[in-house]
């Protein structure tokens, strides 16, 4: 089989190597990542949110499924132009994929399907508009509609106090024309992303993201410091919040396919867990990054075979091994606010053994491979017991050597059990 991948990260390089296992891949990226180029039969450079582009790299070419993966190609539609090269497409529409880079059109599929976990929300285009949204709602969340690669969001009463709520959704509306303003959930949140090929829907383990630059969860916001998963659950979740996130996820998905926009490919759905049940902060259009190094290397199934199915909408049962896992994330120093860019770093791969090394936001150039000033590598550990699992990443992260720094507390004992007393409390 052959299949067309388009993106190079982290995320991306996960995802070639599960296709390589078993089938000829090909890789449309922006710039060139190492690794994933030496998994392919053969490889393009374009601008890969340009669809016309990407077009013009693959002309001549034929695959048997076509797999776009980050947000932004979605947005702009390459899922779409793959149609003329690709028998089967496994990733979702433009117009399906606007569950992410729309967040209006995501909150108002929920309410008129009457789709459970909606938080309460106002799209507002205009000062005086969200000025009365904060009087009715109390403190919110402030959303941008579009995409920003998770860090757009900012908190009243954590980022920000009551007019500089204010000034920043102004910001907001002279940029995007609107934005969303949601109720401030407290609470503990949780990544459940699923397969999904219009009308069936195979779940993937749980995983907790960590957004915060600095350990305890401190300092901004950036696209995730790492994650980890602890097999069928998360130890700070029941089986009720579970299920009641899937009921969520698969109701969206037949919402989708009633209004007439079938959803193929890979659902994300962004929950927050509190003491009156399960919310939903978002929906992606993609598998989460770092939260796929979580749970694709887990899958018992041909992953290609599995994206088949997708395109072909004959999507059954997929099977995880029940593992735990940590990711952690080498960022470049200063990051997020000033990180070093093309600056050389350099992998010890004779001495990789029990752990995997994703190469993310970095390309090679004259046999070097330099950072962009983005995540760097995604480290990932995986072993029975969390704290193995910890303690492989953890160790791992030393053979980058380089200008490159992490969050040492991701999948710690400390920092799993602050979240459990954490909803202990809330929970009452």
């Amino acid at each position: 089989m052959k299949v067309l991948i388009v993106g190079n990260g982290a995320r991306e390089h996960v995802i070639a190597e599960a296709i390589a296992k078993d089938a000829e891949l090909y890789a449309v990226m922006s710039k060139k990542n190492p690794a994933i180029a030496k998994l392919s039969e053969k490889y393009w450079v374009c601008d890969i949110e340009n669809p016309e582009e990407v077009k013009k790299a693959i002309a001549g070419e034929k695959f048997d499924i076509g797999f776009s993966s980050p947000d932004a190609t979605l947005a702009a539609g390459v899922s779409d132009a793959l149609g003329e090269f690709c028998a089967g497409i496994a990733s979702p529409t433009q117009k399906a994929s606007r569950i992410e880079w729309d967040k209006s059109y995501a909150r108002n599929l929920m309410g008129r399907n009457d789709i459970p976990g909606l938080p309460e929300f106002k799209v507002v285009s205009s000062e005086r508009e969200a000025k009365s949204a904060i009087d009715e709602i109390g403190e919110v969340a402030v959303k941008p509609i579009g995409l920003t690669g998770g860090k757009g969001v900012k908190i009243m009463g954590e980022h920000l106090d009551k007019n500089e709520t204010i000034d920043y959704s102004v910001k907001l509306i002279d940029k995007d024309g609107s934005v969303l303003l949601e109720e401030r959930l407290k609470g503990e949140e949780f990544t459940l992303q699923a397969f999904c090929d219009g009308e069936h829907i195979a779940f993937m383990p749980p995983v907790q993201d960590h957004k915060r630059a600095f350990e305890d969860d401190k300092g901004p916001n950036t696209g995730g410091m790492g994650s980890y998963s602890t097999g069928e659950n998360l130890p700070f979740l029941e089986k009720p919040d579970l299920e009641a996130a899937e009921d969520i996820m698969r109701k969206t998905m037949d919402a989708m396919k009633k209004e007439g926009n079938p959803y193929k490919g890979i659902l994300y759905g962004q929950f927050m867990v509190t003491k009156n049940g399960i919310k939903v902060i978002e929906f992606n259009a993609r598998f989460g990054d770092p939260e796929a190094m979580n749970v694709v290397p887990l899958v018992k199934d041909s992953f290609s075979g599995i994206l088949q199915k997708i395109a072909d909408g004959n999507l059954g049962k997929v099977d995880f091994e029940q593992k735990s896992t940590v990711v952690k994330y080498l960022v470049p120093d200063g990051y997020p606010t000033d990180p070093k860019k093309d600056v050389e770093v350099l992998v010890k791969e004779d001495k990789i053994k029990n752990t995997k090394i994703y190469y993310a936001s970095v390309y090679e150039k004259d046999g070097k491979v330099l950072t962009t000033g983005s995540r760097a590598f995604g480290i990932l550990g995986i072993a029975d017991a969390i704290e193995e699992a910890e303690q492989i990443s953890e160790n791992a992260c030393g053979l980058v050597d380089g200008p490159v720094w992490h969050r040492k507390d991701i999948g710690t004992k400390h920092l799993i059990e602050k979240r459990i007393v954490h909803m202990q409390k809330l929970r009452g």
